[in-house]
């Protein structure tokens, strides 16, 4: 294992981060804000409880979700694509460095700025709402895992996209519809029987109830099940990234 460049590529992309703050962390610690001040303090004071848990409270934990699927499927997409857009992605493939260290730097750095992204909006839910967390261990597992798994999602994405408008198809009209359709605003048990069992269909509302148990001890889902589906999700995103570097499709000429 090449670690001194797994460490460059991890290190220049977490470099990158740095050089626009505003963008990277500002932006979308701003947006979650706004909904925490319109949903959680203002909405939120005027809804009934859900099992238990007041709504301001209730929703913080799918607002994480939400941000952080849709920031690490970016953040991984463009870290991958701009190599590939320069050019400069051939001088890495040409350099005695393997697959597996290419994927561990590109998608570690885009994992590790969600991890960061996650705590702020953590902490600034404080100012907003009170909330506790039942299951700080399980926390953090739940939030690593879907930082990495929709950080190979976006390493996918930006292999395969052929253009700058492409890297935003899949965040914009596929992670965020199906992470509000998943459970970020409310239970599936709110729904009637049969959008409950469509419902199920929907990957985010795994990732969301497994994250919401570590909160509050309750979820749609049996966190079991929920913890299988995320660890799926990564797999199937390797084994397709695996077949990405194995064929060279999109990556060589």
């Amino acid at each position: 294992m090449n670690w001194y460049a797994v460490k460059a590529i991890y290190l220049s992309e977490l470099a990158r981060t740095w050089r626009t703050p505003l963008q990277s962390i500002a932006s979308p610690v701003l947006s979650t804000s706004l909904y925490f001040i319109v949903f959680g303090a203002a909405i939120g004071s005027a809804m009934v409880s859900i099992d238990g848990v007041s709504y301001g409270a209730f929703i913080i934990p799918g607002l994480i979700m939400l941000t952080v699927l849709t920031e690490s499927t970016s953040n991984a997409s463009f870290g991958i694509y701009m190599p590939k857009w320069s050019g400069s992605i051939y001088e890495v493939l040409s350099a005695p460095v393997s697959a597996v260290e290419i994927v561990l730097g590109y998608v570690g750095a885009a994992a590790t700025k969600s991890m960061i992204l996650g705590g702020i909006i953590l902490l600034t839910a404080r100012f907003f709402v009170d909330y506790s967390i039942m299951h700080p261990g399980w926390m953090l597992l739940f939030l690593l895992l879907t930082c990495i798994t929709f950080s190979l999602l976006g390493f996918i994405i930006g292999l395969l996209a052929d253009g700058f408008e492409k890297l935003q198809v899949v965040p914009l009209m596929v992670v965020t519809p199906l992470a509000f359709l998943g459970g970020t605003f409310y239970s599936i048990s709110m729904l009637p029987e049969f959008w409950q069992k469509v419902t199920l269909f929907n990957p985010v509302v795994y990732l969301v109830s497994g994250f919401r148990w570590s909160f509050y001890g309750v979820s749609d889902v049996n966190v079991v099940v929920s913890l299988s589906m995320i660890l799926l999700f990564m797999l199937s995103f390797l084994l397709v990234i695996g077949w990405i570097f194995k064929t060279g499709y999109k990556v060589k000429v």
